[in-house]
């Protein structure tokens, strides 16, 4: 049987052979992308009907027409706070609902306030604060100003698409009411309905039924694509709608296929691609030097998005961009969606961080995570037995590399079955769990969503009896394949099937676990590996009669919320941490992610820079890559650089496939795992900035890993660059990604258009830069680029511990940068590091700023948390002299404390205050 099965494994899925591109779709296999793609700009069909608008205090509903089917649809433009509007277009009399997005919003949207500026026949203008809408009746077009300056328009290209419900061509239009059948009442439309020209959709031989290789769709309900596009007057950039392995600008889509976002299990795969991967998120950001605007397209189906760039034309693109002409057309995309309503969010900045910010109030931030999990973890496919994990977590206090989490994936299991150990390989987890966390270490465990079906196995047999899983139209329990060999999947969708599967984690129910093991959410797209594309029927069925093609880029989000109750409830106190491969929006409020099954090579090193950006401003910004590449054996070299830039990305993970060597650091060369040590210790030292960082980010919203345009947004050459990345706007890291070099080249950005550059100072040898462009920095095998920015204050711990726990009450080094006036602030927050305790105001949140030669703190709220450390040192670069003292005052007690010059900075050491105390220490020149 296991035999069998890695069998089919191997054919379908194509073991350690590389993504097949064939199993998956291109727009021209999914007729309503093919469809929609025929229409051309310029010719919208779409009108608003006269006498139909009506007005609100915070918003306007109208109805608009198709001018040539005549079918109606009922429009909504809603003024949110926040330089925020939403439209909504849905059909006025449908002859069934239409799915509308839930549970990626984290609350309902704040609304604002409108008034009706002037109405003239054929246009609207409304006001929302400093916010404009100029509505078009014919054709339908909405102009949204920011300030005055016009920042988003809709259907500017004339691409708005909606295909309407109807009866099958040649057939009886049939209903089922409350269990009956029944004649179905026609679509509303006007008086010239019966004028109406038949839509081109009916044609199309993919429209009421379609197949995929071996695999056939029924489409009941015929087409019903949605499909819309807005232009970005302002930008020259255009980025966004994750998850793809492609640079972080966006690509101009003519003459190749759009960018999909479908949730795909792809093993293997491409760089430099539009192909949908594990996550998707239909979030796109429009950026120029003097505007940034964004566009949340919120849909769960099936989504391709065509990007239309003025690089469409090489030679106007040049010549437009020398004479700074904007006769070509501004950068626009266009959203195509199989199903579903128009539901469009649009955000209008003004700024970078603005943007990133309108967002996540939409959807959410990332919660603050435990301390652990931003320390560095250790995984593979699988680690073999409890000895195996024993000798592994031994091996790493005996090289004196720290690490905090050890992982296990599928083979714990007993054959595939979630919430059970295998007797043989792991016959006392428990006791193999408190020998970690006596240790300061934690577990993480995979639980993934099919459920084997096994006659023996508790889940099984109450899913089946409950009616729990997903289901065929005729109310059968869907079968496919996955790990276990026969497998169904819970609907996720239906509240009882989620509160009993977070029930799971209760320790009365899995009861060989702590509370301090927590878990990875894997194969959630959902993978299927003899489905369709690796995934799931589109027909089949959900809570709520919905089918699968309306919710399927919500399953994995609906699982990992899924998660998330259950480890609350396990422990309300204690915050969960879950890693997800699948994602949607809003997805943030629950888990991190990483860039799935990639590959050890230098190409895909490169990728995990461009990836981790895009998920960071799409509101995802605890993302990392597999260290050393899933597939394959990194050499040395690639292995070095590879722990380097981890060590610098939020998620900070070792991970590879079963077939791969093992490869823990002391498995290669001496050199290799002391440059594997130097890089883990570098992160560990500064995991107070990224403690801080983090819980900034649940406070703000703001991006923890940041392209460089979100700080220097004028700087046209800093809008492209995703080999470099900035966390926060205190560092500047720019990862050695090529093999063999001696050297990399360093883009310094400008603040202005004058290419004035900020002050950044590399933070090994505090060496300042002062200029803006780009540097040759020499690297050796140790020497990552990272440079701090003049003008910020850093706080790190520079001690050498096993782990983070153990590191709790270890004092700390701020290291405080100056700008060109000789002024520098930042923060740093602390906590207990594991509860809500904090959400409770049990936290020390402190900014320190730097003026005139004095350094000072003030606390931001008051300090509840009775934290024990202290600082220890203070590390001073860009002082004109060498001060000949420094004075501290603490509760009006003053103390004299030596300055030593050591290289380009001073330090001043033992000032001896704790971080909960007001002081203020002044330079003696």
């Amino acid at each position: 049987m296991r035999a069998a099965i890695f069998l089919l494994l191997f054919c379908v899925v194509g073991l350690a052979l590389g993504v097949d591109q064939t199993n998956f779709k291109t727009c021209d296999q999914s007729s309503f992308c093919r469809r929609v793609r025929k229409l051309q700009p310029g010719n919208s069909k779409f009108a608003l009907v006269p006498g139909t608008l009506n007005t609100y205090s915070d918003s306007v509903t109208a109805d608009i027409i198709h001018k040539d089917n005549q079918h109606l649809f009922v429009f909504k433009l809603e003024a949110l706070q926040g330089n925020t509007f939403r439209v909504l277009i849905d059909e006025k009399s449908p002859l069934r609902p239409r799915y509308k997005v839930e549970h990626a919003l984290k609350d309902t949207p704040r609304p604002g306030t409108i008034k009706v500026l002037n109405e003239d026949g054929n246009q609207l203008t409304i006001v929302s604060g400093s916010n404009k809408a100029v509505i078009i009746g014919d054709p339908f077009r909405i102009d949204f100003y920011q300030d005055d300056v016009l920042s988003v328009s809709v259907n500017a290209k004339g691409l708005m698409n909606f295909e309407y419900l109807r009866t099958k061509p040649n057939t009886e239009a049939k209903n089922e009411v409350d269990g009956n059948v029944e004649a179905a009442a026609p679509a509303e439309a006007t008086p010239d309905a019966q004028n109406a020209v038949k839509p081109a959709e009916d044609e199309d031989p993919g429209a009421w039924e379609e197949n995929f290789k071996s695999h056939h769709d029924s489409k009941p309900y015929g087409p019903e694509a949605v499909a819309l596009d807005f232009s970005f007057p302002e930008a020259e950039v255009l980025f966004g709608i994750p998850e793809h392995a492609d640079s972080f600008v966006l690509k101009s889509t003519s003459g190749t296929d759009p960018y999909r976002l479908y949730n795909l299990d792809v093993f293997e795969y491409l760089i430099d691609s539009k192909m949908a991967l594990y996550g998707s998120i239909p979030l796109i950001y429009g950026h120029g030097t003097q505007r940034t605007a964004g566009v949340y397209w919120q849909n769960a189906a099936e989504t391709w998005v065509d990007i239309y760039t003025a690089s469409n034309n090489v030679v106007s693109s040049i010549v437009n961009f020398v004479s700074r002409s904007r006769k070509a057309d501004p950068p626009a995309a266009q959203f195509i969606s199989e199903s579903g309503i128009i539901d469009a969010f649009i955000l209008l900045g003004p700024t970078p961080m603005d943007t990133f910010k309108q967002y996540t109030d939409l959807t959410g931030t990332g919660n603050l995570p435990q301390l652990y999990s931003l320390a560095y973890h250790q995984c593979r496919w699988n680690y073999n037995d409890e000895k195996d994990v024993e000798t592994v977590s031994e091996n790493f206090d005996l090289y004196d590399i720290p690490m905090d989490t050890m992982w296990l994936d599928i083979e714990y299991t007993d054959a595939k079955k979630y919430f059970t150990w295998d007797q043989y390989k792991f016959p006392n987890p428990l006791n193999m769990i408190k020998n970690l966390t006596d240790l300061g270490r934690h577990l993480v465990i995979i639980i993934d969503p099919h459920i084997k079906r096994d006659t023996g196995y508790f889940f099984h047999n109450d899913c089946t009896e409950r009616g729990y899983y997903v289901k065929h139209a005729d109310n059968r329990d869907y079968e496919g394949w996955c790990w276990p060999g026969a497998a169904s999947y819970p609907d996720f969708f239906n509240p009882e099937v989620r509160k009993y599967y977070s029930d799971q984690y209760l320790l009365s129910n899995f009861k060989t676990v702590t509370s301090d093991v927590m878990f990875w959410n894997d194969m959630n797209e959902p993978s299927v590996f003899n489905g369709p594309e690796v995934t799931m029927y589109k027909d089949l069925i959900h809570y709520g009669n919905w089918e699968h093609r309306d919710v399927h880029n919500l399953y994995g989000h609906m699982y990992i919320w899924g998660t998330f109750d259950g480890l609350i409830k396990r422990d309300p106190n204690q915050r969960p941490f879950i890693l997800t491969r699948a994602f949607f929006a809003g997805s943030q409020r629950y888990a991190a992610i990483w860039t799935g099954d990639n590959t050890a090579d230098w190409g895909h090193l490169q990728h995990s820079i461009k990836m981790c950006l895009t998920a960071a401003v799409s509101g995802l910004s605890f993302c990392g890559a597999d260290v050393g590449g899933f597939f394959g054996n990194p050499d040395p070299e690639l292995f070095e650089r590879w722990y380097q830039t981890g060590a610098f990305l939020p998620f900070f993970r070792s991970h590879a496939h079963i077939d791969t060597k093992r490869r823990e650091p002391w498995l290669y060369p001496e050199k290799t795992r002391l440059v594997i040590q130097d890089a883990i210790r570098k992160r560990y030292a500064y995991l107070p900035l990224w403690y801080t960082m983090f819980y900034e980010h649940e406070i703000d919203g703001g991006p923890v890993v940041r392209p460089l345009l979100a700080h220097y947004p004028k700087d046209k050459d800093a809008f492209g660059i995703d080999n470099s990345f900035l966390l926060q706007d205190r560092l500047l890291v720019r990862p050695v990604l090529q093999q063999g070099v001696s050297k990399v080249d360093v883009y310094f950005p400008a603040i202005d258009d004058k290419k004035t550059g900020d002050l950044w100072y590399d933070v090994d040898t505090y060496q300042r830069y002062e200029k803006s462009g780009y540097e040759s920095i020499p690297v050796n095998d140790y020497k990552v680029p990272v440079f701090q920015r003049g003008g910020t204050i850093v706080p790190r711990k520079e001690r050498h511990r096993r782990t983070s726990l153990l590191m709790q009450n270890d004092p700390y080094t701020l290291i405080v940068c100056l700008d060109r006036e000789g002024k520098a602030n930042g923060t740093l927050y602390i906590d207990d590091e594991k509860s809500y305790g904090y959400r409770k105001g049990n936290y020390i949140h402190v900014n320190f700023a730097f003026e005139n030669y004095r350094l000072t703190n003030h606390f931001i709220g008051t300090p509840k948390y009775d934290s024990k450390s202290w600082i220890e040192r203070l590390v001073i670069a860009g002082l004109e002299k060498v001060p000949k003292s420094a004075t501290i005052v603490i509760d009006g007690i003053s103390k004299q404390l030596d300055v030593l010059q050591q290289g380009k900075a001073v330090i001043i050491r033992k000032p001896g205050v704790h971080v909960r105390m007001d002081f203020s220490l002044r330079l003696n020149n």
